[in-house]
């Protein structure tokens, strides 16, 4: 089902896109390069803080917080 993005213009084509492509190389790190008005480059390397998650989108939506994820995971690990 395609649901239209409200942020997405008509003249974006992702029809020959596919889902999931970049993820390996996101979760490694990226950089991103901004070129400011007055020429200058600013570099910036991201990458996952040790012990993030990255969460797909449903399950988002069901745990919008950190707690709640730990809330869920903790009723599913036995106790030490």
């Amino acid at each position: 089902m395609n649901v239209p993005e409200p942020d997405m213009r008509d003249e974006y084509d992702f029809s020959a896109a596919r889902r999931g492509q970049h993820h390996r190389a996101y979760r490694a790190g990226h950089t991103v390069r901004v070129i400011k008005d007055d020429g200058a480059v600013e570099t910036t390397h991201f990458t996952l803080a040790d012990g993030a998650v990255m969460l797909d989108p449903d399950v988002k939506a069901a745990f919008p917080d950190s707690e709640s994820v730990n809330r869920a995971l903790r009723g599913l690990v036995a106790p030490r």
